[in-house]
């Protein structure tokens, strides 16, 4: 697949090449030309020095003929002329990365297909919808929801007093034979483990879980962890993703008390007359003495997502020396996710990784619906169509060999959403989900082909 990248940015880069991995003919378009060539030097990409909004040089980069354009510059406008001029130039699929999410409203003069938009990201949006799930799952350091919120999938780690230490998982999964779910990956250290029964847990193991979206609260009691209430919110920094993060826990009218600290005066108006139920603060989001007379110490979560990562980080750090239940740091660098949850952090939040699962659900094709990665380890959930002449079609998951680093969580069906157990039959036309690290995936795309 002919894939065009407008934009060297963090996105950009994390996208070029996550794709050039996958052997997809990825181009990339930007003005910086140090960053085309680190990127260059990196992955295997055809980098082009120029601008997104020249009909020339998108010609140069062959927008008339790639079957996607992801438009993902750090200029919104940038992206809309560019989406408007690739779409005219005839290329299949457009899509455009837009943080302003007015856009999106049904009332807009302007539609994204008015603009030659067929699919619009909003990278803030997807991270602050992570995050407002993290806080009414507050035991759990990630929360994705599948198969039309019928499934979750929750990041649990386990501390030493966890009465999982030193249990395998046949052996908790029998413990606990009244629940159905399903350990799909874990994170030791810096490995990826795609695990099996056999294998033994061990304390500060990260272990991902997949069960139904109503046995997920009692799935993460049978680990140890107390999902402890949340009534006291602090957020630290009101644009983009705290603005979002703010409006959404406003909405959802569960009676949490919401502190806002955002630097700049006018943004920090405009979200008190926004959000009449938050009290919003001016002044440094960073500033530890600002965050103690505010009554950081009196907080049940904190969210630290200022544009500077390491203030977030550091912010976080105070807040759980002050037995802050949950703190959430928003980070660029991927390398920043394991080594924060290292040093004591809850979680972090990577936004490219955000806007690059987006991206991806429409990059992949064949029976892949969507794929979505996992914050800080290198497998993928994976949702695929099973062909009716696939080979596993008809047989028990008992009788079948996946390919290694590769395990089916769960299997949809119509209506119906199973948890994947030695009996589980999947039909032609369901939806599995495949839990898999990358070197396994088109195996096990071809294995329900």
């Amino acid at each position: 697949m002919k894939i065009v990248i407008l934009g060297c940015g963090e996105v950009g880069q994390d996208l070029a090449g996550i794709l050039s991995e996958e052997k997809h003919d990825v181009i990339v378009l930007d003005r910086d030309k140090e960053a085309l060539g680190k990127l260059k030097d990196r992955y295997d990409v055809m980098v082009i020095e120029g601008t997104a909004t020249s009909v020339r040089d998108l010609i140069r980069c062959e927008v008339p003929e790639a079957d996607i354009v992801v438009a993902a510059t750090s200029v919104d406008e940038v992206n809309m002329i560019a989406s408007m001029l690739s779409k005219r130039l005839g290329a299949s699929t457009v899509i455009a990365r837009v943080r302003n999410t007015e856009l999106s409203h049904p009332d807009i003069p302007l539609s994204p297909k008015d603009l030659g938009i067929d699919v619009m990201i909003h990278p803030e949006y997807s991270a602050a919808l992570e995050i407002v799930q993290l806080i009414k799952r507050a035991a759990a350091t990630d929360v994705v929801t599948m198969a039309d919120e019928k499934l979750q999938i929750v990041g649990i780690r386990l501390d030493r007093e966890s009465p999982l230490v030193g249990k395998s998982l046949k052996e908790y999964s029998l413990k606990h034979d009244h629940l159905t779910f399903r350990v799909v990956a874990l994170n030791r250290g810096s490995m990826t483990i795609i695990p099996y029964g056999a294998n033994r847990l061990q304390a500060n193991d990260q272990i991902f879980i997949i069960a139904r979206t109503e046995d997920v609260a009692e799935v993460i009691r049978s680990t140890g962890r107390l999902n402890k209430p949340i009534h006291n919110i602090m957020i630290a920094g009101g644009s983009g993703v705290g603005a979002n993060v703010a409006r959404m826990l406003a909405q959802e009218n569960q009676g949490w008390r919401i502190k806002l600290i955002e630097p700049d005066y006018d943004k920090a108006y405009e979200m008190a007359l926004e959000c009449k139920n938050i009290l919003v603060l001016h002044g440094n989001p960073t500033d530890p003495d600002l965050l103690a007379t505010e009554g950081i110490a009196d907080m049940h979560a904190f969210i630290a997502v200022t544009d500077d990562e390491e203030s977030n980080i550091i912010s976080c750090l105070m807040a759980k020396h002050l037995n802050v239940s949950k703190t959430v740091a928003l980070v660029s660098k991927p390398e920043y996710i394991p080594l924060s949850t290292t040093i004591g952090l809850d979680v972090a939040i990577n936004k490219k990784l955000a806007a690059s699962n987006e991206i991806h659900r429409y990059v992949r094709s064949g029976n892949v619906i969507s794929a979505t990665m996992l914050q800080g380890i290198k497998a993928e959930a994976i949702e695929l169509i099973c062909s009716d002449k696939s080979k596993i079609a008809g047989k028990p998951l008992s009788k079948i060999k996946l390919p290694q680093g590769s395990v089916i969580g769960a299997v949809v069906r119509g209506d119906s959403a199973e948890i994947a157990t030695g009996s589980t039959v999947i039909q032609g036309g369901d939806t599995v989900i495949v839990f898999t690290l990358p070197e396994a995936l088109d195996d096990v795309s071809s294995l329900l082909s």
